[in-house]
């Protein structure tokens, strides 16, 4: 034990500083694609070609992300020859839900900063529920933050849901919700769960887990990294501001001429 004691002490403290500090760590976020502003009608066309979810959308002079549906394929970064879309190295991508005016309000009023999370893993490819797993690893640590998992939808005060929910989750994702005492969120993880990602809607997925269950906040990503996790719990408690759903192309001298 004492071995272990001395070895701790010399190794410090090793968990991200976020959200003290933004955390500039190699590696904790993989980055996501902006709206970017172009010279012609036919780049914009290139790069809606590339993308294979119709995330990258025609704006004036330039091309609009649909961050709901973005899967991070990098196609419009890497394969688009002579024109490219911009890339953030950022990971607070949280929003709130398009639907969801319940959203804004405060649960740390409610909750303090204990808040308890049932995790439903409804269709998903397995990707954004190993994000949420690493949440309780030592470098992320959300339980210093006053977030804890639960095993039943009980004690829960915040959902979260990965995949598009598939025909056999239906039911089980809407008995987990309405077993939650009130107030309650619901925050909805990857692509999938958003928009329906690459496997919905289809014959045996829905578009969104919003289709099934009221959803708060959103998180976007294929799969979003933890600290994006991180960041919309966050949100729910109003201790980070929300993120863009879509990102759209800004003239620079529009905001120099503000």
């Amino acid at each position: 034990m004492t071995n272990w004691v001395f070895k701790g002490l010399r190794t410090g403290i090793k968990t991200t500083a976020y959200p003290v500090r933004q955390d500039d760590t190699p590696g904790v976020s993989p980055g996501r694609p902006r709206a970017t502003l172009l010279d012609s009608a036919a780049e914009v066309e290139r790069l809606v070609e590339l993308c294979p979810t119709q995330a990258i959308e025609r704006q004036d002079g330039g091309a609009a992300i649909d961050y709901g549906r973005c899967v991070h394929c990098f196609r419009c970064w890497r394969d688009a020859d002579d024109v490219s879309a911009d890339w953030e190295r950022s990971y607070e991508w949280a929003a709130y839900s398009a639907d969801s005016a319940a959203a804004a309000q405060d649960l740390e009023k409610a909750f303090g900063r204990s808040l308890h999370i049932r995790f439903v893993d409804a269709g998903a490819c397995g990707a954004c529920m190993s994000e949420a797993r690493q949440l309780n690893n030592p470098y992320y640590n959300m339980h210093r933050l006053g977030f804890c998992t639960t095993p039943t939808p009980r004690n829960a005060d915040i959902l979260l849901v990965a995949g598009p929910v598939s025909d056999a989750m239906r039911f089980p994702l809407r008995k987990t919700y309405e077993a939650m005492p009130k107030p309650k969120r619901v925050v909805a993880i990857g692509a999938c769960a958003i928009s329906g990602g690459v496997f919905g809607p289809s014959f045996a997925a829905s578009a969104s887990a919003a289709e099934t269950i009221p959803v708060d906040v959103i998180v976007p990503g294929c799969p979003p990294p933890p600290l994006a996790i991180l960041h919309a719990l966050l949100l729910v408690v109003k201790r980070k501001p929300p993120s863009d759903r879509i990102s759209l192309p800004i003239d620079p001298t529009e905001d120099a001429k503000e």
